[in-house]
């Protein structure tokens, strides 16, 4: 086993697979169930945005209390709880009001272990190998976000639009989420004076801002005009649907991506520890450039393949090492603020980014809707370029 792998990273790790087996046994056919009980396309991507925003506010102050108490596995192990809960909800009633109380349950279960567990990680972690850790971590998570869909794909080919039951057995890899959450222990700390203050309150995150370094902020704005641009991944599976696609090959695609996600997530990281975060993270906005331009002129599952491809390639070199290069960026004692001040932002721009995908959908077409996306964040690439200089404290 490698050396930089802890008892924590590797529970940590095993916690985020079996939720995202839960989370994405869903996922693929949200949009479908939703459809299916009278939600619009529109309706579908303020429902995301809304849920989005949630975890994001809530990321942000429980990121902040986690760092002042401290404390990051109580954080950690409640959050997971409340996603795991949220799951049947849904398949208990399904009136809309009902079906947004319960996603934003789950997000905000996200809201409240996402920064304190990525603090841990990096509390695990050397600045020389956040990339293999943050990159590990993030495999084992999209491992299980194509094992969830592979189990819904199997129910689905025995029971069709049998939609309901797999809100249902969702339920199970979410307990055992939570049962490994019980084997943490949290590290004895000992207690230091932070040199920088910050005010309590529950926007009191907020206040990072004016502590930040320089390099810090470049990132968080390059990162938050990126998200700008970066609807919810259910209007990627909705083109597929609109191709005329089968549920079964809508499933099959993201199953793929997830899988191939999970296979280059360690290396990305690796890459990132060797070359520097900046160059694989606008590697990574390049891709997803590229797969944006071509996405709406996509029509066979040749096509598909190739772009669900190439959109993992974006996946793995951004998502775990953007937090990876904060992380690295921040003062230790305020990991989970300064990871939590971010994502609270990114959240409310996925907000924005899903409504406003949704209305240039369904008032205008797709085309003009990815193309909109490619086109910013190639100008996002090209700032990140200008802008920041390299992403690893290793390398000058």
């Amino acid at each position: 086993m490698p050396k930089f792998l802890t008892k924590a990273i590797i529970l940590l790790s095993f916690v985020s697979l079996f939720t995202d087996v839960a989370s994405e046994m869903l996922y693929p056919i949200m949009p479908v169930f939703l459809k299916s009980i009278g939600f619009s396309v529109v309706l579908i991507g303020i429902l995301e945005g809304l849920a989005e925003a949630t975890a994001g506010i809530s990321k942000g102050y429980f990121g902040h209390l986690s760092d002042r108490i401290g404390k990051r596995v109580p954080f950690v192990r409640w959050g997971y709880t409340m996603s795991a809960f949220s799951k049947p909800m849904m398949a208990i009633f399904q009136f809309p009001i009902w079906i947004f109380f319960s996603r934003t349950l789950d997000r905000l279960g996200k809201g409240v272990r996402n920064s304190s567990r990525d603090a841990l990680l990096s509390d695990e972690s050397t600045p020389e190998t956040k990339g293999k850790v943050f990159g590990f971590h993030r495999g084992m998570d999209t491992l299980g976000a194509a094992i969830g869909p592979f189990i819904a794909l199997i129910f689905l080919y025995f029971y069709p639009e049998q939609y309901r039951w797999l809100f249902v057995i969702a339920f199970l890899p979410g307990i055992i989420a939570i049962s490994l959450t019980w084997l943490l222990k949290e590290k004895d700390k000992p207690k230091k004076e932070s040199s920088v203050k910050i005010k309590q309150g529950f926007f009191s995150f907020l206040g990072y801002w004016k502590v930040g370094s320089s390099q810090y902020k470049l990132l968080i704005i390059g990162l938050l005009v990126f998200a700008l641009f970066n609807s919810s991944d259910v209007f990627l599976l909705l083109m597929i649907k609109h191709q005329g696609f089968s549920d079964t090959q809508m499933i099959g695609l993201y199953i793929f991506y997830n899988l191939l996600y999970a296979l280059l997530s360690y290396p990305a990281g690796w890459l990132a520890d060797k070359l520097g975060m900046k160059r694989i993270m606008i590697t990574g906005l390049f891709i997803f450039s590229l797969v944006y331009m071509m996405f709406g002129f996509a029509a066979t599952l040749f096509h598909f393949v190739i772009l669900f491809g190439l959109y993992s390639f974006y996946a793995a070199a951004t998502e775990g090492i953007s937090k990876a290069w904060i992380s690295n960026l921040a003062n230790k004692e305020h990991t989970a603020t300064a990871i939590g001040f971010y994502t609270s932002f990114q959240s409310l721009a996925t907000l924005i980014a899903s409504s406003l995908a949704g209305l240039i959908w369904y008032g205008a077409n797709p085309l003009l809707m990815f193309t909109i996306a490619g086109t910013g964040t190639l100008i996002v690439a090209v700032y990140f370029t200008i802008a920041m200089k390299n992403g690893n404290p290793t390398i000058n």
